[in-house]
């Protein structure tokens, strides 16, 4: 999560080091750990954990005279290393041991911490019914990525160590444990159970964990070995529908990689208020309770499955083979955002992966030109999470496909399986995945990696196209617009890639011809001799390598490549430049392949283009979208109407959302989009609009509140309404169920923009009282909101957010929002309130120095 040491030309793009980045490195290496045992007690209503952790270390060298472990915030009751007690200090972040006798390399010895954690911020959370939320379960977890596992017990807590790892904890009946590796040994003791977990292969600290709760258990198995779904009482059939393809996709990863599932079991928990989607500690998936599928909600539910496969696919990437530091860990998030895709071809078929793949660029493209631009691969940050970002997971998806691209399918399977096994239980950086590539197949990829991966951005393409008659010679020019003209571009600007280019015909008896291009330099032209003039071309067929394209192509060739290009992306890519063509002949194309274009996700970009072109034609045919059979493309045609300011395009959504759809999310996005447009043109709607949405908000509470929230969502459109902003203030209150209540606090931002001075001050007291709340998520909610506020008093209350937040993600994005709110009010404004936030500070410190010196003088 870094950048300038590497690439201190942005071209324009923000830098991803903040202020106080720096570069990381793992720490010395006092020894090997063989081995982790812990043994803890719960006491869940006093949020308390008491623990004992034994630690077996083989030292590497001797007269180690000290060892440090990460402890965060844990109460250190007694040392002992081999049974004798050992002099120690605790300074609140880590744990000094003092050896009374000096290590001797090679020879093993045992460290044993009694400890305690009460209220820990962070590793280990306790869920309890509230006075707020009275049915929610009582469960504890754990959270380990990237170091917060020295939060709930002391480690060396770092990716490079690995060792095998034991849990014995001891809760109160009915509630069951679930931990790493296989259940050896149950023990009763009155109105408490003592589970005893064994995880034999190695593994790094913040891939340990801990599920406590009163779950319902599935059984499933792959190859005779238990796959299990836990989850809360009552969702037994959810959880089948969420996770019930789990052995089909360890069958179709073991053959892949090459490696069978490593471990005894496969786990997942299904866990309340979980800080992400899911997390894959070795054998025990940890995930959000909000994957958990309705049957309505399973039409819309691939984020499920594709997050079931990511975590799955970390067994292999992440937990098999670990990374060394976390400045790799694209090695593991890029592969298991890749298996997404992978998983999608062989489940869906080809065109969904294609658009699958140009979802996840696009996705990674937004943050490169909104937030930052940096490498991939840097160990310059502040905290390591700040990593976690699209660069690391769909950008790191990209380079895996454009290297399977340069390889070809038979020879990059043979690279993954060459890495998988001959790192299996050990740890790698990056040049190792290039060391594979090499090995298995001769190729030397470096110079791929150094434009993808060891610097940031991605070529930007524009591409025009003549055809010479009588040469019988097509010219296509190419411009890498990401360079600046006046130098032809630093190297560091200019891509150097063999791009393949083809020419289609209409007729089903000619293929594509293709040719391969080098492509370096910032403008170049290429002449293909054909024998006839070709109908429409593919620039990149197959659409592989990370890019963004501008096509300039005349018309016809457009609408012939919308028509009949075999590739799904590069017919969207075609729509994207017709719609710049404008005029009635483009809507009708468009229409055409709204109504008959075989692939869903193309409907549903064309949906979006439609939207642009300004001709009551283009309305109409989006009304008649309405009625396509996929849900996906549904709600494409209900955003794009929001574009389409018609009283036709407002009955009709008016008419879906009041008759509902089959889709949660086709209502939640017509909720949406009838705020927009009440808002908008048609303010003589905006009362009947008021009543529909609070109607819904009375009567469609659902799986995880998706339609009351897209209601809040159309409620924030109506930027001028006090009594809009009245009903969401409401809906931000405790007790009201959390997916809502987090889109409600969103939502107050949104708003915010049109309200009255009074107005506005409601709404940042009201986030100034919610961003005192400790819940990760509330937390990022608040910044979310404010980040969308144009007011300098929003910067106060960000400021504050940051100074007490102890989450590193958190307090980037509130910096992030500061600069977005400051750049929104005017610098001008900016300044003067940092004046006034100055001179405040100032009276402040004046004031203490009087107290202070009054007080000395009294005690004198």
């Amino acid at each position: 999560m870094a950048q300038s040491y590497f690439d201190s030309d942005q071209n324009g793009h923000k830098s991803f080091e903040l202020p106080g980045a720096r570069p990381h490195y793992n720490p010395d290496r006092p020894g090997q750990v063989n081995h982790i045992f812990l043994d803890l007690v719960l006491d869940i209503p006093k949020q308390r954990l008491e623990g004992n952790c034994t630690i077996t270390l083989t030292p590497v060298r001797n007269d180690i005279r000290q060892f440090v472990l990460d402890a965060v915030n844990l109460t250190i009751e007694s040392v002992q290393i081999d049974g004798e007690s050992q002099p120690f200090d605790c300074d609140g972040e880590q744990l000094q041991i003092q050896l009374r006798n000096p290590t001797e390399a090679g020879k093993a010895v045992k460290i044993a911490i009694a400890y305690h954690v009460e209220k820990p911020q962070r590793g280990i959370y306790f869920i309890t019914p509230t006075q707020h939320y009275p049915n929610k379960p009582t469960q504890v977890w754990t959270q380990g990525e990237d170091e917060d596992s020295r939060f709930w017990f002391p480690c060396f807590d770092y990716p490079g160590q690995l060792a095998s790892s034991e849990l014995r904890v001891t809760v109160p009946k009915p509630l069951i444990a679930i931990s790493n590796g296989e259940l050896i040994g149950t023990q009763q003791q009155g109105d408490r159970t003592t589970y005893h977990w064994l995880q034999n292969h190695v593994h790094p600290t913040y891939l340990m964990t801990l599920a406590v709760g009163d779950f319902a258990e599935i059984r499933d198995e792959w190859q005779g070995k238990p796959v299990t779904y836990y989850v809360e009482k009552g969702r037994e059939d959810d959880a089948r529908r969420s996770m019930g393809k789990t052995p089909q996709m360890m069958e179709f990863y073991s053959h892949v990689f090459g490696y069978p599932y490593p471990y005894p079991k496969y786990a997942q928990v299904c866990v309340d208020d979980f800080i992400f989607g899911g997390m894959e500690n070795t054998s025990t998936t940890l995930l959000t309770d909000r994957c958990l599928l309705d049957e309505r909600a399973a039409l819309d539910g691939m984020r499920t499955e594709s997050l079931v496969a990511h975590e799955l696919a970390h067994q292999w990437f992440g937990d098999l083979v670990v990374i060394k530091h976390w400045s790799h860990a694209w090695i593991k998030e890029g592969m298991a955002s890749y298996t997404e895709v992978l998983w999608t071809e062989q489940e869906y078929g080809k065109d969904d992966a294609a658009y699958y793949l140009l979802n996840e660029a696009r996705t990674y493209i937004h943050e490169d030109t909104s937030r930052y631009r940096r490498p991939i691969v840097t160990h310059i940050y502040r905290e390591a999470i700040e990593l976690y970002d699209r660069h690391l997971y769909e950008k790191g998806a990209c380079v895996y496909h454009i290297i399977r691209a340069e390889l070809g399918d038979e020879l990059f399977w043979k690279t993954i399986q060459t890495f998988v096994q001959d790192n299996a239980h050990n740890t790698v950086e990056t040049v190792d995945l290039l060391r594979a590539i090499e090995k298995a197949t001769g190729r030397n990829l470096l110079f791929l990696f150094d434009q993808y991966v060891f610097r940031g951005g991605h070529p930007d393409y524009k591409v025009s196209y003549t055809w010479d008659g009588d040469s019988q010679l097509a010219k296509v020019t190419v411009v890498q617009t990401q360079v600046k003209e006046s130098q032809n571009g630093s190297k560091n600007e200019r891509f150097d890639l063999k791009i393949p280019i083809a020419f289609g015909y209409t007729d089903a008896d000619s293929p594509l011809k293709t040719f391969k291009v080098r492509i370096h330099e910032r403008e170049q032209s290429f002449y293909f001799p054909l024998e006839k003039k070709p109908q429409f071309i593919s620039f990149d067929a197959g659409n592989n390598y990370l890019k963004t394209v501008t096509l300039e192509y005349p018309l016809a060739e457009l609408k012939a490549q919308l028509k009949f290009d075999p590739d799904p992306v590069s017919r969207i890519y075609a729509a994207q430049a017709l719609v710049k063509k404008g005029g009635l002949e483009v809507v009708q194309a468009l229409a055409e392949a709204l109504t008959d274009d075989p692939f869903w996700g193309v409907r549903v970009e064309v949906a979006k283009q439609l939207a642009k072109v300004k001709l009551d034609q283009a309305s109409v045919a989006l009304v008649a979208g309405l009625q396509d059979k996929d849900a996906r493309v549904r709600r494409s045609v209900v955003e794009a109407l929001s574009q389409v300011k018609t009283v036709e395009s407002y009955q009709a959504l008016n008419h879906l959302l009041e008759g509902g759809d089959a889709s949660y999310y086709v209502e939640a996005s017509a909720a949406k989009v009838l705020g927009k447009l009440a808002s908008g043109s048609m303010k003589d709607k905006a009362d009947e609009v008021l009543q529909l949405l609070t109607t819904i908000l009375n009567q469609r509470a659902g799986w995880n509140e998706v339609v009351r929230s897209g209601a809040i969502a159309g409620l924030s459109q109506m930027k001028s309404s006090p009594q809009a902003l009245d009903v969401i203030m409401e809906y931000t209150k405790p007790g009201v169920p959390q997916p809502l209540r987090l889109a409600s606090i969103r939502a107050l931002g949104t708003i915010s923009t049109g309200q009255t001075p009074n107005k506005l001050e409601e709404i940042l007291e009201a986030l100034d009282e919610l961003s005192g709340e400790s819940f990760f998520l509330t937390q990022v909610a608040v910044v979310s909101a404010l980040a969308q506020m144009e007011t300098v008093k929003a910067i106060g209350v960000l400021r504050s957010l940051c100074d007490q937040t102890p989450d590193g993600r958190v307090r980037r994005r509130a910096e992030e929002a500061i600069q977005t709110v400051q750049k929104q009010v005017g610098s001008d404004k900016a300044i003067k309130q940092l004046r006034e936030e100055l001179d405040q500070i100032k009276q402040e410190n004046q004031e203490l120095k009087s107290r202070l010196e009054s007080l000395e003088a009294k005690s004198s």
